[in-house]
């Protein structure tokens, strides 16, 4: 477990300098910690792709998860985490931790009253609100799948919300690893209770899609599990609920008000992904189900690297905040922003180069043939190209909510959903998935120019743009040598292998590590500074093992 010590009672907790050695062990730590939860997520989506396939009732689950998840991301669980945090912290920082021990309680129980009422809601609307977010593909049994689906999933927004706040509690104290694993153990759980219990939900054509409903039970326990992790990793830094309601508690209203814009701001993400299976499913029953795929392939190097390096800043930079630290936080955005490109643009680049090889490779066995791969491996091209641009649009969205400041991101992320929106339903009928991709790319370059252009005047129009610039040049060339490397090899030896899996895992592994060797020789000769660093960081813990 990487943490700061714990300041004594009545002395605030020092700030973490930025770029300095805890911020990077944490975002080593979490990254790898995440790393192995998006890794194990996508065996989980492989395992469900295998069983379900993409067909239309796969789609109707991925509509029927989509919207319970959008519900918590934007009003409980991301929401709330980063809408807290800032309070918090600030709170520890000032040698008041009974205070925000007392804040973190109260939010606990009014959370547990409201998004009780929240989900008890939606479950008993769900008849009416989910055909809604289904196209004309959609027939009256696909339909009352998505219902049933989505209401034994409503829950989640409860369980999340909970979650939430304690694993904010968690961060506040720079305990990042058991946030960081639980997701593996949610899908650890998932693929278990799947395997066990799908065998019973076997039906006749009349049920259809049957089965998935063994995977959305699976879901909800999964996320109660979660929640039973950050409650035992509570006692690390000493801290128990209490019960207490105070709804004129000023501190509380002040998380409350923080989360209104947050809402938007950090839902942003979710909601791009259901408009994107929203409009899929005016293409085709298929679509929904084909474009979630490509995305958990695409969030597999932001759950690595760009979420790692923001979630771990994130409380550095509040800090800072609380502390007046402009110069400080100039320069740990600068680096989170370098270091996010220097991992996220060859991660981008080696999809560009070969999407039809990694959809093939990770997908496409059982139920899921060579025509799914075909729509996935389209959809997971042009997602790449927004790789780099969703990476720096969570940190910077994140410097906003630690200054508290967030209704900046916000008016930002309502003009991204409108350019999402207009450019989807101008390319959905001429290029089918791909433009409603390409509606997804041009709203988060633009929500990532707009932020950068906010944040400069923000810290009087310095925001180390030129050496950020600069150093992105170098890594957008080296990414460039990367996939021509990359797409070279695995083209040699696909042909001297053919499609078996144990050759289509020679050659496609064989094509990263060769693109990786020549991107990282290139970095490191164009004197990245970040690479550097990461090289610095790699050897110091191999000296220690």
């Amino acid at each position: 477990m990487a943490s700061t010590a714990e300041a004594p009672a009545g002395e605030p907790t020092p700030p973490v300098p930025p770029g300095g050695g805890g911020v990077a062990r944490n975002t080593a730590i979490f990254s790898i910690a995440t790393g192995l939860s998006r890794i194990v997520g996508l065996g989980r989506e492989v395992v469900a792709a295998s069983f379900f396939g993409t067909g239309g009732p796969a789609s109707a689950f991925t509509i029927a998860f989509q919207i319970p998840n959008l519900v918590s991301n934007l009003f409980a669980n991301a929401a709330l985490s980063a809408a807290f945090v800032p309070v918090f912290t600030d709170l520890i920082a000032q040698g008041r931790r009974r205070e925000a021990f007392r804040l973190a309680s109260n939010l606990f129980w009014i959370l547990l009253i409201v998004l009780g009422a929240v989900t008890a809601f939606f479950i008993l609307a769900a008849g009416v609100i989910m055909p809604v977010f289904t196209g004309s593909t959609f027939n009256s049994q696909l339909d009352a799948l998505t219902v049933g689906l989505s209401q034994i999933l409503f829950p989640v927004v409860l369980i999340l919300g909970l979650t939430g706040l304690l694993v904010g509690v968690l961060q506040s104290y720079d305990h990042f690893t058991i946030p960081a694993i639980s997701p593996a153990v949610w899908n650890v759980v998932i693929v278990v209770l799947l395997v066990v219990l799908r065998p019973h939900f076997h039906g006749g054509p009349e049920h259809d899609g049957h089965e998935l409903y063994a995977y959305a039970i699976a879901i909800l326990i999964a996320t109660f599990v979660q929640l039973l992790m950050a409650l035992g990793a509570l006692g690390r830094i000493d801290f128990r609920l209490q019960f207490s309601i105070d709804w004129h508690d000023p501190r509380v209203r002040q998380v409350l008000i923080l989360m209104l814009p947050v809402t938007i701001g950090l839902g942003i993400v979710n909601l791009d992904q259901l408009i994107n299976s929203v409009f899929g499913t005016l293409v085709s029953k298929q679509a929904p189900r084909a474009i979630d795929n490509a995305f958990r392939i695409y969030m597999l190097p932001q759950g690595l690297f760009s979420v790692a390096v923001a979630t771990v800043l994130f409380p550095t930079l509040s800090r800072m905040a609380s502390h007046r630290d402009t110069a400080g936080m100039r320069r740990a955005v600068g680096i989170g922003m370098r270091q996010i490109n220097l991992l996220l643009i060859p991660a981008a680049a080696f999809m560009i180069a070969l999407p039809k090889p990694i959809v093939r490779l990770v997908f496409e066995r059982g139920q899921f043939g060579p025509e799914s791969t075909h729509l996935v491996s389209i959809a997971l091209f042009w997602f790449a190209f927004s790789l780099p641009f969703g990476g720096l649009n969570l940190l910077l969205t994140r410097t906003f909510f630690a200054v508290q400041r967030p209704w900046i991101p916000t008016r930002l992320a309502a003009l991204n959903i409108v350019v999402d929106v207009i450019v989807s339903i101008a390319l959905y009928k001429p290029f089918g998935i791909a433009g409603l991709i390409i509606g997804t790319v041009v709203a988060n370059a633009l929500m990532t120019a707009l932020q950068l252009q906010r944040l400069r005047i923000g810290f009087n129009g310095r925001l180390e743009g030129s050496q950020t610039t600069m150093i992105t040049a170098r890594i957008a060339l080296a990414s460039v040598l990367m996939a021509g490397v990359a797409y070279g090899v695995w083209r040699l030896l696909d042909a001297l292998l053919g499609t078996t899996l144990p050759a289509q895992i020679v050659s496609v592994g064989g094509a990263a590590a060769a693109g990786l060797f020549v991107y990282v020789r290139a970095v490191l000769a164009m004197r990245v500074p970040e690479a550097h660093q990461v090289s610095r960081l790699i050897r110091a813990q191999l000296g220690r093992a």
